[in-house]
């Protein structure tokens, strides 16, 4: 009996921050959907955040759970799961997103915890602790997401500036801010949709590993799905300026018709995902747009080093995560 109710409270203090890093996830995040609707001056920052955390939890409706399978069974082998690569995939994850957040880079929390999941299962039982099918999705739409997305922001772009080519810039610029709510919705829907589908994905692999949960089950128990919308909604209440402040002005100025566009793009490359059930980045998805909607309009406007700075963090996040991850696990097993 004592042993039980030390595993459970381990149980508990790892679903807590599983919480935390989907709190972290929608904190760090929120920039993604809210920064274009900021940065031209649509909505005001605190009734942006509002705005955007109430689609991150209305997304419980819309989206079947493909994603949290992927993260619970389609990433490192369940049966090499426990306690202490739990312990260091979420460590590993929350540092890097700490680390990022504090110097203002738009780095993946998706990708992280991936990094993190890789890291610590990894440590445990070497390579062949890789679902190396699921493994490789993930890090083939690293490219493939913000390509999508730079390919759907410009091509929206094009048809936009097509089709309103005789009207006035003033007439275009009150259409587009009524619009752009449409857009942020779309965006801030598909973010809640893909990304809180990741911590699910982490606390049913938990529960499994310690008899809380049935491995045969289709879905997570409706708690887990609760907890994880209502965590990233709130995280979202509470996000990050700085990162608004890279996103929505460093990359390229944009104007209503072109927050429009990028969130319209990334907005079809997370349903797109989520349908799929591949767990990918908000970040390089409006990143792609918001370059993509840019260079259509005067590609010397976009500030590339800005935009290479980005992609050095999205190259470095699997790798530290993994390192820091399989730190924590080495570091877990002395403490837990």
């Amino acid at each position: 009996m004592h042993s039980l109710d030390i595993g459970l409270w381990v149980v508990v203090v790892l679903v807590a921050l599983a919480l935390l890093f989907d709190f972290m996830n929608g904190f760090h995040d929120a920039a993604n959907s809210i920064a274009t609707v900021v940065s031209t001056g649509v909505l005001k920052p605190h009734h942006a955040v509002a705005f955007a955390a109430f689609f991150n939890v209305v997304a419980v409706f819309v989206f079947q759970l493909k994603v949290a399978s992927t993260i619970g069974k389609g990433t490192i082998d369940p049966s090499v799961v426990d306690h202490y690569v739990i312990f260091g995939a979420l460590v590993g994850a929350v540092s890097w997103n700490l680390i990022t957040w504090y110097y203002g880079i738009p780095s993946s929390s998706s990708h992280a915890l991936i990094g993190g999941l890789v890291g610590a299962g990894a440590a445990k039982a070497g390579s062949d602790a890789l679902v190396w099918s699921g493994v490789g999705k993930t890090i083939a739409f690293i490219l493939i997401s913000p390509l999508l997305g730079f390919l759907l922001g410009s091509l929206l772009m094009l048809a936009v500036s097509w089709l309103f080519f005789h009207s006035t810039p003033r007439r275009v610029d009150r259409w587009f801010r009524r619009l752009q709510l449409v857009s942020a919705s779309l965006y801030s829907l598909g973010h809640g949709g893909n990304d809180a589908q990741k911590t699910m994905g982490i606390i049913w692999m938990l529960l499994i590993a310690n008899g809380y949960a049935a491995s045969g089950d289709a879905t997570p128990p409706a708690w887990v799905i609760i907890c994880c919308y209502l965590a990233m909604g709130f995280g979202t209440m509470f996000g990050g300026w700085r990162i608004v402040r890279t996103m929505g002005q460093k990359i390229t100025k944009l104007k209503p018709v072109g927050g429009f566009c990028a969130e319209t793009g990334g907005a079809l490359t997370l349903f797109l995902a989520t349908a799929l059930g591949i767990p990918v980045s908000t970040t390089h998805t409006i990143t792609g747009a918001i370059v993509g909607v840019g260079s259509t309009t005067d590609a010397r406007k976009v500030r590339w080093g800005v935009a290479g700075t980005i992609v050095w963090a999205w190259i470095l996040t699997i790798p530290c995560s993994a390192l820091i991850a399989a730190i924590a696990w080495w570091l877990g097993r002395m403490v837990l």
